[in-house]
């Protein structure tokens, strides 16, 4: 038995998982990653990502299989993927194959927040506790989700005149009728919606409790050991745990959420900065400085002027911050 034990602990201990985070705009928070680069192995990565935000793939070419915690779900051309933040997955080809995609990152909460009611539910459309969520969806299937994500892919690849307008009625067209799916019970689906790509959502990872709680908290007091607790573990197992999956402390996490939070009011409030620190959590405007000046490599006043002054700023900005997956693997 205690053979098995440790052999058991040594195959866990060979599951490694990424957090990947993408630094997405304040005034527009959405990233497209797309072009014939973006092609995907045959060779499994041997370990999970997860991302800090909701995630669009379409798959334009080829076959393969998304794998979430061991479980496949095979994909095939005209497929798009649905997956909420902090959900662990990898992707790969078909043998001899090599899947071209795009990708899609957004925060619907941001996004979306003067469009939807205040009271509206799951923005990110988080799949915990919906045992049929639907992570692929087939062309032939679904054709108005493909053809409102491969629309809004082209608006934000081509960046016409006016393309965050029409990318973010496209993306919320989009995202209404996925809400609508993924909660029936609150919406009507539209016809010919199947049981498809269908996976078992009984294993989220262990740090989604804090992670969730993180994003929707960030601006009260909270310690370490609260996070750990609701986690289950204790406090030096949890931050043991955390620095290896998330790459950071769990302190420093909860403070480049603030901050990133911090960038939306610079950009979207006139708030002056000592309040913007209050408002994200941070006890006083002196720590928020310092911190805000080791996360962004500026100050908050000098960020607020810059983002303000043109659109042509705020993407040189955002790319020198933007630190997820910038290749395929």
């Amino acid at each position: 038995m205690q053979i098995k034990r440790e052999k058991d602990m040594a195959k866990r201990k060979n599951i490694i998982t990424e957090y990947r985070n993408y630094y997405l705009p304040p005034h527009f928070p959405v990233i497209a990653l797309s072009g014939d680069y973006w092609k995907i192995s045959d060779r499994p990565s041997g370990h999970l990502h997860f991302h800090n935000c909701l995630e669009i793939g379409i798959c334009h070419s080829d076959s393969g299989c998304l794998e979430f915690y061991g479980e496949p779900a095979p994909f095939k051309e005209g497929d798009i993927t649905v997956i909420p933040r902090n959900v662990p997955h990898t992707t790969y080809s078909s043998p001899g194959l090599a899947s071209h995609w795009s990708y899609i990152y957004l925060d619907p909460r941001e996004l979306f927040r003067h469009l939807l009611p205040a009271d509206w539910k799951n923005y990110d459309l988080l799949s915990y506790g919906l045992p049929n969520y639907k992570y692929i969806f087939a062309r032939e299937e679904h054709p108005f989700l493909y053809q409102m994500a491969d629309y809004a892919l082209k608006e934000l690849t081509l960046q016409n005149p006016g393309y965050q307008i029409s990318s973010r009625g496209l993306l919320l067209s989009l995202y209404i009728a996925l809400y609508r799916i993924q909660n029936p019970a609150e919406g009507t689906s539209a016809p010919g919606d199947k049981a498809m790509g269908t996976l078992s959502s009984t294993t989220p990872i262990v740090l989604s409790p804090a992670l969730d709680y993180v994003e929707n908290n960030y601006m009260q007091q909270f310690s370490v050991d609260f996070l750990a607790d609701l986690c289950h573990l204790s406090p030096t197992h949890f931050r043991r745990l955390f620095h290896n999956i998330m790459g950071t402390s769990p302190l420093d996490f909860i403070n480049n959420t603030r901050i990133q939070k911090s960038c939306i009011l610079l950009y979207s409030t006139a708030e002056s900065i000592l309040s913007i620190s209050g408002m994200v959590g941070f006890q006083s405007v002196s720590s928020y400085n310092r911190c805000f000046v080791r996360t962004m490599q500026t100050t908050p006043r000098d960020y607020r002027k810059a983002i303000l002054q043109s659109d042509q700023n705020i993407q040189k900005q955002s790319i020198l911050e933007y630190s997820g997956w910038m290749y395929p693997e």
